[in-house]
C-alpha cells in the first residue's frame, strides 16, 4: 500500500468519524455524504500547500531552488529577449555587511559565495561569507538587519553556507538557519533569535561523540510544513573503516524539539541491513545527506539524496550494495519513515554520489499524467520516478559493468542504467573519446591514455604501481557529469536544463599503511588529469548545457557553455567553435530564457590539480561570463563579461515594478559580491 492510499485512508476514517460524532441520532449515513467529507477533507488539506513544482511564487523567490521542488523557475517575463540587451548593473552587495568588519576589521572570509537569497514580502534574506544571514532591501542592496555573531566577534569566524529557509504560518514569520554545529530560527522582521527555540534561540546539532568528527554542513535547511530537515557534511578523507554515520535530523519549526532520525546506513532490525554482509552496517559510516534536499509539501514526503559510505573507493570491508549510501529515499516528513527509495550506484567506489537536489516536475508520458522526480547523477544519469510511489517512469535496466581486480574487493555485477533520458555527457574513458583536434595530438592523447585503466562507465578504481598502470581514468569524474549546481525545469514546457562538465579523475588507490589504518587500501592522488599541450583528453564540449523534453524522454538541443581553450596554440589555427568550461555553473530559468554563468574560475593549481596543468580545463574552474539562452533553441541572446565567475545561484524576483537579477562573483582575485541586473529605468 503506498502513501497515497494510506493519506486517503486516514482521510477517510477522519471523514468518518466526524459524520458520526456529528449525527449521532442517525443511525447510518449516506456513502455520498462520507464521499463528500472524504472530498472536504482532501481539499482542506491540500489547500494548505503549494503545488510541488511549480516554480516560484510569481514575482517571489520562495527557496534556494526557486521553491521546494527545486525547478529553479520563475514565470517573469518582463526581460526577455527583445530588451535582454538593455540589463545593467542596479546595485552590488558585498559578501559580508560593514557591521561585522567594524566587528573585526581583520575578518576573512569565503571567496565563494555560494547562497542564494530568499525574496519574500519585499525583503531578501541570504546568508553571508562567514554564515550569519543579512536581511536586505531587494531594489537597493541596502541592509535592513544583520543577524547578530554568538558571542560578539569571537562568533563571527564561520563557514558560509548556501543560504536559508523561509517559514510562516500566516502570521509568524520565521528565518531558519543552520551555521556550524546549531540551528537558528530568526525573526524575519528584525533578525532577533526566538527564545522559546530550542535552548535560549538555537538549537544544538553535535550529535556524534567527539571521538568522530564536528557536525557541519553547507546546505539549506529544507523546511515541509512545520518541519525542519537537515543533512550534514563530512570528510573525504577516510582513516579507518569505522566512522559516524551522516544521518538525516529533523526538528520541530517553532520548538526546535528534535522529531525523527532517519538512518542513512540501516541498523539492526531495520530494512536494508542484508546489503551488508558481514554486519558491516554495524561500524561504516558517512552516507550523508551533504546536497540539498527537495520535498512535496501536498505528499508529506522529502526526497533525500544519499551519498557514500566509507570508503569511497575501497569496499572490500563492507560487501554487499550497501543501502542506503548512493540514493533517492523518499521519506515521510511527519515520521521520517521511509516510503520508497531507489540505488542509483550499487556497492559505490567511484564517488558517484547523487550529488544534486531530486527535482520535482509534473510530466505527460504517453497520455498519462505523473507527478515526477528526477534525480541527476554525477555519471551523467537521469533517473525519473514517480514521486508518489517510487516507479520508474522509464525502465532501468541492470547492466553488466567490469569487475574489480583488487585484492579482497567484490565488485556489484551490474549497475542500473536509464533507456530514457539518455546520458547527458560523455562517458567512459576510451579511445573513442580521445581528442582528435589534429592525428598527431590524438597520438599523444593515446600515449598518455596508455598510462592507465580505461574503459567505460563504471571501471572500477585500480592500484597504482611504480613499473604499472597509475590508477583507473574515470569519465564521467567525482564532480560530473551533473553535481551539485543541479538544474532547471520549466513547469509550462517541460523542458529540463542541465549544465553538466566533460572533467576525467584519476581513481587510483594505495595500500593501506597498516600503522596508521585499519583499511586495506587507502585512496591515493585523486587528481585531475590533462592531455597534451595543455589541452584536455577527451573530446569537448568541456561544459555544456542539454535541454530535454521530459514529456518524451528525448533530447532537444546541447550547445557548449563558454569558450574553452580553443586559443591553445595547438589548435587556435583551426578556428574552432565553442568548446566549453568545466565551471559548474547554476542555472536559472524565466518564462522565455535561461540565465547561467560559467562558475567559479579556480586560480590555484596544486592539490588535486597537477602545478603542470592549466587551470582552465580542470574542473571547477569557469570564467567571468554571464549569458541568457534561448530555451527554444540554446542559441546566446545576451552576455556580459564580469569581473570574475559566477559563484551562486542566479535568482529573478519583482520590486518595485522591476523585474531583477541576482548572482554573485568572486575568486582569489575579486573580492565576493552580489550583483542585482534590471532594465533601465524610464527618464
Amino acid at each position: 500500500m503506498n502513501k497515497s492510499q494510506l493519506v486517503k485512508i486516514s482521510i477517510l476514517c477522519t471523514a468518518l468519524l466526524l459524520v458520526t460524532c456529528g449525527n449521532q441520532e442517525q443511525e447510518s449515513q449516506p456513502v455520498s455524504q462520507i464521499a463528500s467529507a472524504e472530498t472536504a477533507a482532501e481539499t482542506e488539506i491540500k489547500s494548505r500547500f503549494r503545488p510541488a513544482g511549480q516554480g516560484t511564487t510569481a514575482g517571489e523567490w520562495d527557496a534556494y531552488g526557486a521553491e521546494i521542488g527545486s525547478t529553479k523557475y520563475t514565470s517573469l517575463d518582463l526581460v526577455n529577449a527583445d530588451n535582454v540587451n538593455d540589463l545593467e548593473i542596479a546595485w552590488r552587495r558585498s559578501a559580508l555587511d560593514e557591521y561585522y568588519i567594524d566587528i573585526n576589521p581583520q575578518q576573512r572570509y569565503s571567496n565563494t559565495w555560494n547562497a542564494a537569497p530568499v525574496v519574500k514580502n519585499g525583503v531578501a534574506f541570504v546568508t553571508n561569507g562567514v554564515g550569519l544571514v543579512e536581511a536586505f532591501d531587494p531594489g537597493s542592496g541596502e541592509t535592513i538587519w544583520v543577524q547578530e555573531p554568538p558571542g560578539g566577534a569571537q562568533g563571527l569566524p564561520g563557514a558560509p553556507t548556501r543560504g536559508v529557509a523561509y517559514w510562516t504560518d500566516g502570521e509568524d514569520e520565521r528565518i531558519i538557519v543552520q551555521r556550524g554545529t546549531y540551528l537558528y530560527a530568526l525573526n524575519a522582521a528584525n533578525g532577533e533569535l526566538y527564545p522559546d527555540f530550542g535552548v535560549n534561540g538555537r538549537v544544538d546539532l553535535q550529535f556524534m561523540p567527539p571521538e568522530f568528527e564536528r557536525y557541519r554542513w553547507g546546505g539549506v535547511p529544507m523546511v515541509v510544513r512545520d518541519v525542519i530537515v537537515l543533512g550534514q557534511s563530512m570528510s573525504d578523507t577516510f582513516d579507518a573503516k569505522e566512522a559516524y554515520r551522516g544521518d538525516v535530523h529533523a526538528f520541530n519549526v517553532r520548538t526546535g524539539e528534535p522529531l525523527w532520525t532517519f538512518h542513512t546506513i540501516p541498523q539492526e532490525g531495520e530494512f536494508g541491513t542484508d546489503t551488508w554482509q558481514d554486519r558491516s552496517w554495524s561500524y561504516t559510516g558517512h552516507a550523508p545527506v551533504w546536497a540539498l534536499f527537495s520535498a512535496d509539501e501536498e505528499l508529506g514526503m522529502v526526497y533525500m539524496p544519499i551519498s557514500s559510505s566509507t570508503n569511497d573507493m575501497y569496499g572490500g570491508h563492507r560487501i554487499g550494495d550497501n543501502l542506503f549510501s548512493q540514493s533517492i529515499v523518499a521519506v515521510d516528513v511527519e515520521t521520517g519513515d521511509r516510503v520508497w527509495h531507489f540505488q542509483t550506484v550499487h556497492h559505490g567506489l567511484w564517488d558517484y554520489d547523487p550529488p544534486a537536489a531530486p527535482i520535482l516536475m509534473d510530466i505527460t508520458v504517453d497520455g498519462r499524467e505523473i507527478k515526477a522526480v528526477t534525480q541527476l547523477t554525477k555519471q551523467a544519469f537521469a533517473f525519473v520516478f514517480d514521486r508518489e510511489t517510487g516507479e520508474p517512469v522509464w525502465e532501468i535496466q541492470e547492466l553488466q559493468v567490469p569487475q574489480s581486480n583488487v585484492p579482497g574487493e567484490v565488485t556489484s555485477p551490474t549497475q542500473p542504467f536509464p533507456t530514457k533520458p539518455a546520458p547527458f555527457d560523455r562517458q567512459g574513458a576510451t579511445e573513442e573519446n580521445l581528442i582528435d583536434f589534429t592525428p598527431e595530438l590524438r597520438a599523444e592523447a593515446l600515449e598518455i591514455f596508455n598510462n592507465y585503466v580505461t574503459g567505460p562507465v563504471f571501471t572500477p578504481p585500480s592500484i597504482s604501481t611504480e613499473n604499472g598502470t597509475k590508477g583507473t581514468i574515470q569519465l564521467p569524474g567525482s564532480q560530473g557529469g551533473a553535481d551539485v549546481q543541479g538544474a532547471a525545469f520549466d513547469p509550462e514546457t517541460g523542458y529540463l536544463y542541465i549544465p553538466s562538465i566533460t572533467s576525467p579523475f584519476i581513481a587510483d588507490i594505495l595500500p593501506g599503511d597498516q600503522e596508521v589504518t585499519n583499511l586495506t587500501y587507502t585512496k591515493g592522488s585523486r587528481r585531475w588529469i590533462a592531455g597534451p599541450r595543455g589541452l584536455p583528453l577527451f573530446k569537448p564540449p568541456y561544459g555544456r548545457i542539454t535541454a530535454i523534453d521530459m514529456n518524451t524522454g528525448d533530447h532537444v538541443w546541447m550547445v557548449a557553455n563558454g569558450d574553452g581553450p580553443r586559443q591553445n596554440p595547438a589548435i587556435s589555427h583551426l578556428n574552432l567553435p565553442k568548446l566549453g568550461v568545466p565551471g559548474r555553473p547554476v542555472p536559472l530559468l524565466t518564462k522565455s530564457l535561461l540565465f547561467i554563468g560559467e562558475g567559479f574560475t579556480n586560480l590555484r593549481p596544486g592539490g588535486r590539480i597537477p602545478f603542470d596543468m592549466p587551470v582552465e580545463i580542470a574542473t571547477n574552474s569557469g570564467g567571468p561570463w554571464f549569458r541568457a539562452y534561448d530555451k527554444q533553441t540554446g542559441e546566446t541572446v545576451w552576455e556580459v563579461e564580469l569581473e570574475a565567475g559566477t559563484t551562486s545561484p542566479p535568482i529573478s524576483y519583482l520590486h518595485g515594478g522591476e523585474q531583477y537579477i541576482l548572482v554573485a562573483i568572486g575568486d582569489r582575485e575579486h573580492s565576493p559580491e552580489m550583483l542585482a541586473f534590471k532594465l533601465p529605468g524610464e527618464d
